[in-house]
């Protein structure tokens, strides 16, 4: 995996979380403790939707951050969009049964990379774990500006790689051991399940992240830490007329 990059990459990637579809919110549980879902329901409470604001969900898996948002904001218009077939369908199934409102919401099928949408679309933009995942991050950072209304924010949640603390050896020692025990175990799949310290390890630092989010035109950027440090929630905004 390692030695991979452009289309291989990406054809690694969408096989590998094919594989994974029917077992990784439960894994996303195991892993964090849990602190997903607490993770999910911050980023979008710093969500500033007008009445029937537009959301997209991308690299939305199996849409834990698209019922998120309806059931914070029931009369949003929410897109959830992933370039890995099964996992949607795992989370189209889910939607039906979560509440009548989520059955609104709209899935289809894109590459982060190259938004199928028009120019200035939507009020926010949502991402769990994804941007790691992308082979050219400042392209589709910039596909997602583009499709942002002016004022309209981008709020991503991802890890990051684990700080030098006293506690670094654990961290460590649960990305390394626990987790791709874990993956055998429940999910089968233990390779898929390296690969996910393997890509947090290699992923930018915050402050690394929140240049790549000035570089392309976002203003009031900023993030805040999770779990001693090994995820966060990273935000901006798009200009209005201009304005940096």
């Amino acid at each position: 995996m390692n030695n991979l990059s452009g289309v291989e990459r990406e054809q690694y990637i969408r096989a590998m979380f094919t594989s994974i579809a029917g077992r990784y919110d439960l894994m996303n549980r195991l892993m964090t403790f849990g602190q997903d879902v607490r993770w999910r329901r911050q980023l979008i409470r710093r969500v500033c939707l007008p009445p029937n604001g537009r959301v997209l969900d991308l690299g939305a898996g199996t849409g834990d951050l698209a019922r998120e948002v309806i059931r914070q904001y029931p009369k949003s218009q929410v897109v959830a969009t992933d370039f890995t077939f099964w996992m949607m369908q795992v989370g189209r199934s889910q939607s039906a049964q979560a509440s009548p409102e989520s059955r609104r919401i709209f899935w289809t099928t894109a590459d982060a990379q190259q938004l199928p949408f028009p120019d200035e679309i939507f009020d926010a933009v949502v991402s769990g774990f994804l941007l790691r995942n992308i082979s050219d991050l400042h392209n589709s950072l910039v596909e997602q500006l583009r499709v942002l209304k002016p004022g309209g924010m981008l709020l991503a949640l991802d890890t990051t790689p684990p700080p030098h603390k006293f506690i670094s050896p654990l961290i460590r020692f649960h990305l390394h051991r626990i987790i791709p025990l874990l993956g055998r175990i429940i999910a089968g799949q233990k390779k898929a399940y390296q690969y996910l310290p393997d890509s947090t390890e290699r992923f930018l630092e915050p402050e690394q992240l929140a240049e790549r989010l000035v570089s392309v035109g976002f203003h009031k950027v900023a993030f805040k830490r999770f779990m001693f440090g090994t995820v966060a929630i990273h935000w901006g905004i798009k200009a209005v007329n201009g304005a940096r």
